[in-house]
């Protein structure tokens, strides 16, 4: 059985539609906020599993990786995340400790808001609640899309489908086609796969020409027809 998951990407068009009427960079750059901007090299942990949960984060440029550790010690990463992301929310909720592991996937900036100032920025300024509550529930559609993913869809198709997230095929109007420099063991973890299936694939994936190797690693919008392919 072969399952394609659509729902994220018209949630998508729609919160494009919202940010054209309100910027949420312009905002948190303008309204008097309190925050403070903090900057990491690639590779640098920004908060790691078990750390007091105290504020919620913003990203302004670059990229974010965010992983959790088993109790036997096995790692598996949850999400990537990009420009125009927050993450960090669950201090929202109450919980007093860090879930999971984030950290740069390239040279990263992010606005770090207090819990406290970010609750009172919510309750005050209800376009940025509305923006805020729309990529939650976006985010949570992507989640149980992965699921389903993983548990219907064969590994070429979770690989193809994975490529295209990162680069944030529709989520932009111009999806960036080279990626950040990432592993093929990352992408293993993320698919649920060997790095050497992963390795067979992306030859694949090459020789079709829906991705290139240049500079990086570059993305093509054909290869949407793998996940689309019945």
């Amino acid at each position: 059985m072969k399952v394609v998951t659509k729902t994220s990407n018209s949630i998508a068009k729609i919160n494009r539609k919202k940010m054209r009427a309100f910027d949420v960079q312009v905002f948190l750059d303008s309204a008097g906020v309190a925050r403070t901007i903090a900057q990491y090299r690639r590779s640098q942990k920004i908060f790691s599993q078990g750390d007091p949960a105290t504020s919620v984060m913003y990203i302004q440029q670059g990229g974010v990786k965010l992983s959790v550790v088993s109790a036997v010690g096995k790692e598996a990463i949850v999400a990537l995340l990009g420009p125009g992301d927050f993450f960090g929310e669950g201090c929202l909720a109450g919980l007093p400790f860090r879930m999971g592991t984030a950290t740069a996937i390239t040279p990263t900036t992010v606005l770090v808001i207090e819990r406290k100032e970010m609750i009172r920025v919510l309750h005050k300024e209800h376009k940025l609640s509305d923006r805020f509550i729309a990529y939650l529930l976006t985010r949570n559609i992507r989640v149980e899309e992965d699921l389903v993913d993983q548990l219907f869809n064969s590994t070429e198709k979770r690989l193809a489908r994975t490529l295209l997230l990162l680069a944030r095929y529709g989520k932009q109007d111009q999806p960036q086609k080279m990626l950040p420099k990432i592993s093929q063991e990352a992408l293993a973890e993320m698919v649920g796969t060997t790095r050497s299936r992963v390795n067979v694939f992306m030859n694949k994936f090459r020789e079709l020409g829906f991705i290139r190797y240049n500079g990086g690693l570059h993305v093509y919008n054909s290869l949407l027809s793998v996940v689309l392919h019945e």
